[in-house]
Protein backbone atom coordinates (compact mmCIF):
# COMPACT_ATOMS: atom_id res chain seq x y z
CA UNK A 1 0.00 0.00 0.00
CA UNK A 2 1.27 3.47 -0.87
CA UNK A 3 2.41 5.83 1.87
CA UNK A 4 0.10 8.85 1.91
CA UNK A 5 2.12 12.05 2.36
CA UNK A 6 0.87 15.60 2.97
CA UNK A 7 3.02 18.71 2.57
CA UNK A 8 2.72 21.97 4.51
CA UNK A 9 5.02 24.57 2.93
CA UNK A 10 4.25 28.23 2.24
CA UNK A 11 6.80 28.66 -0.56
CA UNK A 12 4.81 27.65 -3.67
CA UNK A 13 7.77 26.60 -5.89
CA UNK A 14 9.31 24.55 -3.08
CA UNK A 15 5.94 22.98 -2.32
CA UNK A 16 5.45 22.03 -5.98
CA UNK A 17 8.91 20.43 -6.14
CA UNK A 18 8.16 18.32 -3.07
CA UNK A 19 4.72 17.43 -4.43
CA UNK A 20 6.25 16.27 -7.72
CA UNK A 21 8.82 14.18 -5.85
CA UNK A 22 6.01 12.40 -4.04
CA UNK A 23 3.81 12.00 -7.14
CA UNK A 24 6.62 10.40 -9.15
CA UNK A 25 7.93 8.14 -6.38
CA UNK A 26 6.90 4.50 -6.35
CA UNK A 27 5.18 3.50 -3.13
CA UNK A 28 3.99 7.01 -2.28
CA UNK A 29 0.77 8.97 -2.75
CA UNK A 30 0.27 12.73 -2.36
CA UNK A 31 -2.55 13.11 0.18
CA UNK A 32 -2.61 16.91 0.15
CA UNK A 33 -0.58 20.10 0.05
CA UNK A 34 -1.10 23.27 2.06
CA UNK A 35 0.45 26.72 2.10
CA UNK A 36 -0.32 27.49 5.74
CA UNK A 37 -0.88 25.86 9.11
CA UNK A 38 -4.42 27.20 9.18
CA UNK A 39 -5.26 25.43 5.92
CA UNK A 40 -3.77 22.19 7.21
CA UNK A 41 -5.74 22.40 10.45
CA UNK A 42 -8.97 22.76 8.48
CA UNK A 43 -8.63 19.73 6.24
CA UNK A 44 -5.69 17.49 7.20
CA UNK A 45 -7.70 15.40 9.66
CA UNK A 46 -10.03 14.38 6.82
CA UNK A 47 -7.11 13.58 4.50
CA UNK A 48 -5.56 11.25 7.13
CA UNK A 49 -2.00 11.19 5.74
CA UNK A 50 0.44 8.61 7.07
CA UNK A 51 3.28 11.16 7.02
CA UNK A 52 3.33 14.96 7.01
CA UNK A 53 6.25 17.08 5.80
CA UNK A 54 6.06 20.29 7.84
CA UNK A 55 7.86 23.59 7.32
CA UNK A 56 8.53 25.59 10.51
CA UNK A 57 8.37 29.23 9.45
CA UNK A 58 4.83 29.44 8.08
CA UNK A 59 2.77 32.63 7.76
CA UNK A 60 0.52 33.00 10.80
CA UNK A 61 0.72 29.89 12.95
CA UNK A 62 4.20 28.34 12.86
CA UNK A 63 4.90 24.72 11.96
CA UNK A 64 5.83 23.60 15.47
CA UNK A 65 2.55 24.84 16.91
CA UNK A 66 0.73 23.27 13.96
CA UNK A 67 2.23 19.87 14.81
CA UNK A 68 1.29 20.36 18.47
CA UNK A 69 -2.36 20.93 17.48
CA UNK A 70 -2.55 18.25 14.80
CA UNK A 71 -0.91 15.39 16.69
CA UNK A 72 -3.91 14.78 19.03
CA UNK A 73 -6.19 14.79 15.98
CA UNK A 74 -3.93 12.43 14.01
CA UNK A 75 -2.18 10.25 16.60
CA UNK A 76 -1.09 7.66 14.01
CA UNK A 77 0.33 10.25 11.61
CA UNK A 78 4.08 10.83 11.66
CA UNK A 79 5.30 14.42 11.36
CA UNK A 80 8.67 15.24 9.83
CA UNK A 81 9.99 18.79 9.99
CA UNK A 82 11.66 20.01 6.78
CA UNK A 83 13.38 23.30 7.51
CA UNK A 84 16.52 25.44 7.38
CA UNK A 85 16.71 25.75 11.18
CA UNK A 86 19.57 23.83 12.80
CA UNK A 87 19.54 25.28 16.33
CA UNK A 88 18.76 23.13 19.35
CA UNK A 89 15.70 25.14 20.41
CA UNK A 90 13.86 24.48 17.14
CA UNK A 91 14.91 20.84 17.06
CA UNK A 92 13.77 19.97 20.57
CA UNK A 93 10.65 22.12 20.48
CA UNK A 94 9.60 20.28 17.31
CA UNK A 95 10.25 16.89 18.93
CA UNK A 96 8.38 17.94 22.05
CA UNK A 97 5.42 19.04 19.93
CA UNK A 98 5.14 15.57 18.42
CA UNK A 99 7.46 15.47 15.40
CA UNK A 100 9.18 12.14 14.74
CA UNK A 101 11.83 13.39 12.32
CA UNK A 102 13.81 16.51 11.49
CA UNK A 103 15.38 17.11 8.07
CA UNK A 104 17.07 20.10 6.50
CA UNK A 105 15.71 21.52 3.26
CA UNK A 106 18.86 20.69 1.31
CA UNK A 107 18.15 16.99 1.84
CA UNK A 108 18.39 15.27 -1.59
CA UNK A 109 15.29 13.63 -3.07
CA UNK A 110 16.53 10.05 -2.55
CA UNK A 111 17.38 10.69 1.10
CA UNK A 112 14.07 12.44 1.74
CA UNK A 113 12.06 9.55 0.28
CA UNK A 114 14.13 7.08 2.30
CA UNK A 115 13.44 9.15 5.43
CA UNK A 116 9.69 9.07 4.74
CA UNK A 117 9.83 5.28 4.50
CA UNK A 118 11.87 5.16 7.70
CA UNK A 119 9.46 7.27 9.72
CA UNK A 120 6.50 5.31 8.37
CA UNK A 121 8.26 2.15 9.57
CA UNK A 122 8.69 3.45 13.09
CA UNK A 123 12.03 5.27 12.83
CA UNK A 124 12.99 8.87 13.55
CA UNK A 125 14.95 10.13 10.54
CA UNK A 126 17.22 13.11 11.08
CA UNK A 127 19.83 14.84 8.98
CA UNK A 128 23.20 13.62 10.27
CA UNK A 129 24.33 16.94 11.74
CA UNK A 130 20.93 17.32 13.46
CA UNK A 131 21.40 13.92 15.10
CA UNK A 132 24.88 15.01 16.17
CA UNK A 133 23.48 18.15 17.81
CA UNK A 134 21.07 15.99 19.81
CA UNK A 135 23.86 13.70 20.94
CA UNK A 136 26.02 16.70 21.85
CA UNK A 137 23.18 18.14 23.91
CA UNK A 138 23.22 14.97 26.02
CA UNK A 139 26.96 15.21 26.46
CA UNK A 140 27.06 18.93 27.26
CA UNK A 141 24.07 19.26 29.56
CA UNK A 142 24.39 18.21 33.22
CA UNK A 143 22.75 14.89 33.98
CA UNK A 144 19.17 15.13 35.25
CA UNK A 145 18.75 15.55 38.97
CA UNK A 146 18.44 12.11 40.49
CA UNK A 147 14.98 11.34 41.75
CA UNK A 148 13.57 8.03 42.87
CA UNK A 149 11.27 7.64 39.88
CA UNK A 150 12.96 9.63 37.09
CA UNK A 151 16.64 8.57 37.16
CA UNK A 152 17.46 6.33 34.24
CA UNK A 153 19.83 3.40 34.53
CA UNK A 154 23.00 3.43 32.39
CA UNK A 155 21.43 0.93 29.98
CA UNK A 156 18.20 2.95 29.77
CA UNK A 157 20.27 6.05 29.01
CA UNK A 158 22.03 4.16 26.20
CA UNK A 159 18.69 3.10 24.75
CA UNK A 160 17.34 6.66 24.95
CA UNK A 161 20.40 8.11 23.22
CA UNK A 162 19.98 5.63 20.35
CA UNK A 163 16.30 6.58 20.16
CA UNK A 164 17.36 10.22 19.86
CA UNK A 165 19.68 9.30 17.00
CA UNK A 166 16.80 7.75 15.07
CA UNK A 167 17.58 4.06 15.55
CA UNK A 168 14.78 1.57 15.00
CA UNK A 169 14.04 -0.83 17.87
CA UNK A 170 15.72 -3.71 16.03
CA UNK A 171 18.77 -1.56 15.35
CA UNK A 172 18.98 -0.70 19.06
CA UNK A 173 18.82 -4.41 19.90
CA UNK A 174 21.59 -5.22 17.41
CA UNK A 175 23.76 -2.30 18.54
CA UNK A 176 23.54 -3.19 22.24
CA UNK A 177 23.55 -6.97 21.75
CA UNK A 178 20.17 -7.50 23.42
CA UNK A 179 16.86 -8.96 22.28
CA UNK A 180 14.01 -6.96 20.79
CA UNK A 181 11.66 -7.79 23.74
CA UNK A 182 14.36 -6.47 26.09
CA UNK A 183 14.51 -3.22 24.11
CA UNK A 184 10.73 -2.91 24.41
CA UNK A 185 11.01 -3.44 28.17
CA UNK A 186 13.66 -0.71 28.49
CA UNK A 187 11.58 1.71 26.42
CA UNK A 188 8.50 1.04 28.51
CA UNK A 189 10.51 1.76 31.68
CA UNK A 190 11.93 4.95 30.14
CA UNK A 191 8.43 6.19 29.29
CA UNK A 192 7.20 5.37 32.79
CA UNK A 193 10.13 7.10 34.53
CA UNK A 194 9.94 10.22 32.38
CA UNK A 195 6.13 10.27 32.39
CA UNK A 196 5.90 10.45 28.59
CA UNK A 197 4.04 8.52 25.89
CA UNK A 198 6.23 8.83 22.79
CA UNK A 199 9.81 8.73 21.56
CA UNK A 200 9.88 12.45 20.75
CA UNK A 201 8.58 13.42 24.19
CA UNK A 202 11.15 11.20 25.89
CA UNK A 203 14.01 12.72 23.90
CA UNK A 204 12.84 16.26 24.56
CA UNK A 205 12.23 15.73 28.27
CA UNK A 206 15.56 14.02 28.88
CA UNK A 207 17.23 16.96 27.14
CA UNK A 208 15.71 19.20 29.87
CA UNK A 209 13.18 20.99 27.69
CA UNK A 210 9.65 21.41 29.12
CA UNK A 211 7.19 19.36 27.07
CA UNK A 212 4.60 22.10 26.88
CA UNK A 213 6.93 25.02 26.20
CA UNK A 214 5.95 27.18 23.24
CA UNK A 215 9.09 28.88 21.99
CA UNK A 216 8.35 30.92 18.90
CA UNK A 217 10.77 30.65 15.97
CA UNK A 218 12.81 33.69 15.02
CA UNK A 219 11.67 35.73 11.98
CA UNK A 220 14.24 34.11 9.65
CA UNK A 221 13.04 31.91 6.80
CA UNK A 222 12.61 28.25 7.57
Amino acid sequence: MSIAVAIIEDDAPAREILANWIRRAEGFRLAGEHGSAESALESLAAQKPAVVLMDINLPGLNGIECVRRLKPLLPETQFVMLTVYEDADHIFNALAAGASGYLLKQTPRSELLAALKQVHGGGSPMTSNIARKIVQSFQQKPQPQATEDAELSPRESEVLELLARGYLYKEIADSLGISLPTVNTYIRRIYEKLHVRSRSQAVAKYAHLPLGEDRRPSPARG
